[in-house]
């Protein structure tokens, strides 16, 4: 998507904390990727923390609200959506055991939408810290994070907002939706593998994940991963420039509204998920009788990259715990993403070769 080091960065590896030549070149390097990510997210720079990606700032996140301000020396509670990422869901059941507390799991409906009273719901006096989602990593469904973030702000309760599915994919402004932190993951828009942010609201002091140095403002120990971060940089500053994010924004809905509208034609498929309030560039399509596996390998034959299930359980294509919160099946799921590159054609091959390999795969089963 782009280039991740430019001549002007391209000699600057040396370590950012340094004072001679190679080191404040460095450091004007980070902080000019820092300023660029702050400028696609609507955040103010000193709210960037770099990270290795969103499982690293959502763990930061966690750790950082159950051990700052007046959760110190109590027993945390945390509030998470059935639907939350692997990494927000088992970060919160960790650490809160390791400091006494608890966690509450609240539910979801078919479309996998949380509801902001049954969250407020669940608040509590020794409540730590509430999760909510931009929109589902795997069926797409948006959430209303600014309704959760604006009411526990009156309550006095921190908000994690996990934008990692959507970052890059729809506007995001941090000051507007008044979330306390929020984790990004660069991989998913264009910037390399191992880049990544947390947002922390400026005047929010938390403790880091990481110790060992005073790093990004002694709340990341461990020298900056330079080149990674300077991508990340970079690709936020092409999707800030002009109208590049409306643009995908526009460009990805289309392709996948394409793929919602041929779900009608395919006998014994349907959508998972809110068709119309969700992500622009992710559907989740159910397929009744057929294991997904099959149907993963028949479209991988035709040169079509799909996924089934969780993203974080690949290798077991394990039941969706997303899937399952919304009362669907679980384990015959097809998630269908595009991306920058995504094409037309690339849409005429998937709705050509589907039905072929659905109906390939019902006639073997037939034959049994």
């Amino acid at each position: 998507m782009v280039a991740w080091l430019d001549a002007s960065v391209s000699g600057a590896v040396a370590d950012p904390g340094r004072i001679h030549v190679e080191g404040m070149t460095a450091r004007v390097a980070l902080e000019q990727a820092r300023e660029q990510v702050a400028s696609l997210l609507g955040a103010r720079s000193r709210e960037v923390v770099f990270t290795s990606g969103a499982t690293e700032s959502v763990a930061a996140a966690v750790w950082g609200a159950l051990g700052s301000g007046e959760s110190k020396g109590r027993r945390p509670h945390v509030i998470v959506p059935a639907v939350e990422h692997s990494a927000v869901r088992q970060a919160s059941a960790t650490y809160a055991a390791a400091l006494g507390g608890d966690v509450t799991v609240v539910g979801v409906d078919g479309l996998g939408r949380v509801d902001p009273d049954e969250v407020m719901g669940s608040v509590r006096d020794d409540t730590a810290l509430v999760h909510v989602q931009w929109g589902n990593h795997e069926v797409g469904t948006s959430q209303p994070a600014a309704e959760i973030a604006a009411r526990c702000r009156r309550a006095g309760v921190l908000v994690h907002v996990d934008a990692a599915q959507a970052a890059g994919r729809v506007p995001i402004d941090f000051a507007t939706i008044g979330a306390d932190l929020l984790s990004v993951s660069g991989h998913k828009f264009g910037a390399p593998v191992g880049s990544g942010a947390l947002l922390v609201r400026r005047g929010l002091r938390i403790d880091p994940l990481l110790r060992g140095g005073d790093q990004e403002r002694a709340r990341r120990a461990g020298m900056e991963n330079l080149p990674a971060i300077v991508g990340l940089g970079a690709a936020c500053k092409v999707l800030a420039a002009g109208d590049r994010l409306a643009t995908e924004q526009t460009a990805s809905r289309r392709l996948t509204d394409r793929v919602l509208a041929a779900v009608p034609g395919l006998d014994g498929v349907r959508v998972y998920g809110d068709p119309a309030g969700r992500l622009p560039h992710l559907v989740c399509l159910g397929v009744d009788g057929i294991e997904p596996q099959a149907v993963l390998l028949g479209l991988d034959q035709a040169g079509i990259a799909a996924h089934s299930g969780s993203a974080c359980a690949s290798e077991g294509l394990e039941d969706s715990p997303v899937l399952e919160a919304m009362g669907v099946d679980a384990h015959r799921s097809l998630r269908i993403s595009v991306g920058w590159s995504s094409t037309d054609a690339d849409i005429d091959a998937l709705l050509a070769t589907l039905p072929l390999v659905i109906e390939r795969l019902r006639a073997l089963g037939s034959d049994r």
